[in-house]
């Protein structure tokens, strides 16, 4: 699939200051160390063509929620260091992301140097939009490109406002790789088209639900959502987690695959707990013998069995959402059979963001995928057929 937008390579970059907009959001510790540096490792094919391209790269990114003020915990200072180590050269770490000092800094910049700016949501304006905010971020740079998918369904200064006043703009590779896996997959698929949804709940993903029941030929529903579509069937689901002002909805989902010959997988069976306390009494029970007051908190093994049949025969496999509480061990077994399941299939596999992408990780399985996205929101949104802002701000390439 050809993406429409411009990408780096159709931008000239050779000694301009180019400003790459990352998505350096990564998981820390309570001392502060990066868990996992996956996203700060897929922006490095991006900052290497730029560099090689003899550019002056500046980065800028969010991190956490620091509600528009200086907050030390969530200082981008430990991805500078990571980011160091991953290039194997210098990278400048700027104390704020506009203003006299940054701009010196940038002033002294010398072809094929790298510096990060500061956490932008430092500045209550990044979030607003703020005009003024972003013509300061575009007065660093002579080119704009928007690596970061998993900002892309922002608004804010840094994906949107900044191309305003930075006509030369484009899209990096993750940017560019992002859509073509999730778009392509969406618009164009190789079938079969299995869908495989999980999740806490069923209002989250109503869109991608939606969307994806016109486009698929098999759904599979699992995690805290299925407790909703079972409820809807009119079984006891005991405390599982439902949602009652969805069962029409997961009623009408249901008859619509019936009658459009999509087939539809929910889970036969479940691991049951008298308590959601770790250590609680478990046992694996039918659906129909849910027993009343307990809570479902995974899918069983033959729902397991059921589900890793439907997905043999796919050529693509689209996966959003986690198929119980994964992150307790207990729970976690329906999940990482699934994760297996998935990336032995002979198939294009896709995992959406967060939660998922953990679990493949967990499972071991990460090189066997397709393709993991690195935005859950973001993701989910491009699956619901929704256009991001980030990247409908972008100039579309000249035919």
């Amino acid at each position: 699939m050809n993406i429409r937008k411009r990408i780096i390579e159709d931008v000239q970059l050779r000694g301009k200051r180019v400003i790459i907009r990352a998505d350096y959001n990564v998981p820390l510790d309570d001392s502060l160390q990066i868990t996992d540096d996956t996203r700060i490792r897929s922006t490095l094919p991006t900052i290497n063509r730029a560099v090689d391209e003899g550019a002056k790269v500046i980065l800028c990114s969010h991190l956490g929620r620091p509600k528009g003020k200086f907050d030390p915990k969530f200082s981008l200072a430990p991805v500078a260091k990571r980011l160091q180590r991953l290039l194997g050269k210098e990278v400048i770490f700027a104390p704020d992301c506009i203003g006299a000092a940054v701009e010196g800094l940038v002033a002294k910049m010398q072809p094929g140097d790298v510096m990060l700016l500061e956490n932008l949501r430092f500045h209550p304006e990044e979030e607003k939009n703020d005009d003024g905010f972003s013509k300061a971020l575009a007065s660093l740079a002579d080119v704009y490109i928007n690596d970061a998918f998993g900002a892309a369904h922002r608004a804010h200064a840094s994906t949107v406002g900044i191309t305003k006043y930075i006509p030369e703009a484009a899209a990096g590779y993750l940017l560019k790789k992002e859509i073509e896996y999730l778009e392509g997959a969406v618009e164009n698929p190789v079938r079969p088209f299995v869908a495989i949804l999980g999740g806490a709940k069923v209002s989250g993903k109503i869109g991608v639900i939606e969307n994806l029941g016109k486009k698929v030929d098999k759904v599979i529903i699992g995690g805290g959502m299925a407790f909703t579509f079972l409820k809807a069937m009119g079984l006891e689901i005991g405390q599982s987690l439902v949602e009652n002002d969805m069962l029409d909805f997961a009623k009408g989902v249901q008859d619509h695959a019936f009658s459009s010959g999509v087939k539809f997988y929910l889970p036969v069976d479940c691991v049951v707990a008298a308590s959601r306390e770790p250590g609680a009494e478990t046992k694996i029970v039918p659906v129909q013998e849910i027993p009343k007051g307990w809570y479902g908190l995974d899918i069983g093994p033959a729902s397991v069995k059921l589900f890793s049949e439907a997905v043999q025969d796919a050529k693509t496999i689209l996966w959003n959402g986690p198929m119980g509480m994964f992150e307790v061990d207990a729970f976690a077994r329906g999940t990482l059979a699934m994760a297996h399941s998935v990336a032995n299939a002979y198939a294009l596999t896709i995992v959406g963001g967060g939660e998922t992408a953990l679990a493949i990780h967990r499972a071991g399985e990460s090189e066997s995928i397709s393709f993991i996205s690195t935005g859950g929101g973001a993701a989910l949104e491009l699956l619901e057929g929704k256009t991001l802002p980030g990247l409908a701000a972008l100039p579309n390439r000249s035919a």
